[in-house]
């Protein structure tokens, strides 16, 4: 190889490195932003599961309630 074909090519990996480097930065970027989105996903669930047994109990002690009712009339 001649030094302008060495050139060249030096320049051409330059080039694929730098973009590379970048294709890091935003996959990096994208990651950080879904891990971000997947905590705030864990956290609603979890007050959804909460709130959901919240509301299971309630019905449960009136289907008690309305059982107890029953018998007594």
């Amino acid at each position: 190889m001649n030094q302008p074909d060495v050139v060249a090519e030096l320049q051409r990996l330059t080039s694929r490195v730098d973009a590379l480097i970048e294709r890091v930065r935003t996959l990096s970027d994208e990651n950080r932003s879904l891990r971000q989105q997947q905590e705030q996903i864990v956290g609603e669930r979890a007050q959804l599961v909460s709130k959901n047994e919240q509301a299971r109990s309630r019905v449960e002690a009136m289907i008690a309630r309305l059982k107890s009712l029953e018998q007594h009339t």
